[in-house]
């Protein structure tokens, strides 16, 4: 199989979106407590664009396939869960560095296959949603900070990580 191309990496601070929202894909910050539902209803989205014909194919060189956004979607759900388990067990945390760009070039995104990704995608996308779902109402302002400084608290980790999923469904036209 041949390697794609790299995509240019996205450098952009996507933090406005908890309070702006994104104007891109039409997302609406939701109070917190509504995530882990939001995030569920990702799940036979993300399935069924998995299980298009073309989702490993890129149409445009310069952008990831749906395979490949199912990846990364699968791969922020296990990144947010542990930030998220870092936030309720630990004071004031600091996240870990993730580069999307260079995890899905090392784990060779574009050669997994879409049907064991989307059984991925589910069990990591209701694993995290069910641990958004158990946060206390005094937990929600418990805070920690991005290796680039950002800080969060699990109330706008909750809703930056539900944008994530949904703007990559919008990509995928999920």
């Amino acid at each position: 199989m041949t390697e794609p191309d790299a995509i240019e990496p996205d450098t952009k601070d996507w933090t406005w979106v908890i309070e702006q929202g994104c104007p891109e894909c039409g997302f609406n910050p939701p109070e917190p407590t509504e995530v882990a539902q939001r995030v569920r209803a990702t799940i036979p989205r993300f399935v069924a664009a998995l299980q298009r014909a073309d989702a490993a194919q890129r149409h445009d060189p310069a952008v990831w396939s749906t395979l490949e956004y199912g990846c990364h979607v699968r791969d922020v759900c296990v990144i947010f869960g542990a930030r998220l388990h870092q936030l309720l067990s630990e004071p004031n945390p600091t996240f870990a560095n993730w580069d999307q760009d260079q995890t899905a070039v090392a784990d060779r995104y574009h050669a997994q296959h879409p049907g064991t990704v989307a059984a991925e995608y589910a069990e990591a996308a209701g694993h995290t949603a069910d641990a958004f779902a158990a946060v206390r109402a005094d937990q929600w302002q418990r805070a920690g900070t991005r290796s680039n400084g950002s800080q969060f608290t699990v109330a706008t980790l909750a809703v930056y990580f539900l944008h994530d999923l949904e703007h990559h469904l919008h990509d995928v036209h999920g």
